[in-house]
């Protein structure tokens, strides 16, 4: 991705933010001067109550049917996906569930997907492409599951399976990034044509508490590893690893849930109007084009 776009997609953001602000609840119309840290993002970005795959889901779409289930072993809430309609249109949404209160979070170890979540959401994945449908993922992970179980089952190859056919998909991709984007596991659900971020969303390779603690040795500089590791969604918009930061009410999606779902549904249907006018070919083929070029914005600046 070039400067030039990197910079279009700024104005962009800024223009889509300015002409949804009255009906929206107030959000902010950019990420300005006075905003949270780094570290203050990723607090609201963990915090309990910012909305969720689930509650995105019922705010946004209707008829949604789940579907469970890896047809191979067993089902992993952590991971919901099913078909549903988006404004009349035909669409399969997936995404990670951390759960909205202690049983349902220990239910589905706190958003942290084992290898039957991931090939769930492969066999979901080929459903809509045998069908045709548009998929729509919503990201919100620390990361995958590290635990014995799912090294035994095969973790790393899951997630390499569902990115190696995320990245194969001739059916339009949309990721939205809406609270932890953290590693592989993040990333297995995040191969799309367009990737879209929650203004106080994270999206990094590990954690800030695991960064300061493989570099400096000391898990407690965790704050100024937010800093460094550019993990913010402003930070990976100049970066051009996302396209668009979808901006949040004042405070934190926590605060105005109804107002982040009205926004985020005007990004949504933006770009899925764009994405769809694309033939099948096109759609893989600008996909590709997109992840080939990441990175060129951060090599440039380096070489200024």
């Amino acid at each position: 991705m070039s400067a030039n776009s990197t910079n279009e997609n700024t104005h962009e953001v800024t223009a889509v933010s300015a002409d949804t602000t009255a009906s929206a609840g107030a959000p902010r119309a950019a990420i300005t001067v006075g905003a949270p840290t780094a570290a203050e993002r990723v607090a609201l970005a963990r915090h309990p109550g910012r909305p969720g795959t689930a509650e995105i889901v019922e705010a946004l779409f209707s008829d949604f049917f789940e579907q469970k289930g890896d047809r191979s072993s067993t089902d992993d809430p952590s991971i919901m996906g099913g078909i549903a309609l988006f404004h009349g249109v035909p669409v399969t949404v997936l995404g990670h569930r951390k759960g909205s209160n202690i049983e349902e979070r220990v239910e589905m170890n706190f958003g942290m997907p084992s290898p039957e979540g991931y090939r769930k959401a492969q066999r979901i994945m080929r459903a809509a492409e045998k069908f045709g449908r548009p998929i729509i993922t919503f990201v919100d992970t620390p990361g995958a599951y590290p635990g014995l179980e799912a090294e035994e089952h095969g973790q790393g190859e899951a997630i390499a399976r569902t990115i190696e056919l995320m990245s194969a998909l001739t059916v339009p991709t949309i990721a939205v990034i809406t609270g932890e984007g953290g590693s592989g596991g993040a990333l297995a659900l995040a191969v799309g044509n367009r990737v879209l971020m929650l203004e106080n969303a994270v999206y990094s390779v590990l954690s800030p508490e695991g960064f300061a603690s493989i570099l400096w040795k000391d898990a407690s500089r965790a704050d100024e590893a937010c800093e460094v590791m550019k993990l913010t969604a402003a930070d990976l918009l100049s970066l051009g690893v996302i396209d668009a930061v979808v901006p949040e009410p004042e405070g934190g999606a926590h605060e105005n849930p109804q107002a982040l779902y009205q926004v985020l549904d005007t990004y949504l249907t933006r770009e899925l109007a764009r994405v769809t006018k694309m033939s099948r070919t096109a759609v893989a083929e600008d996909r590709y084009r997109k992840f080939r070029a990441m990175g060129a914005a951060a090599v440039k600046r380096g070489r200024a």
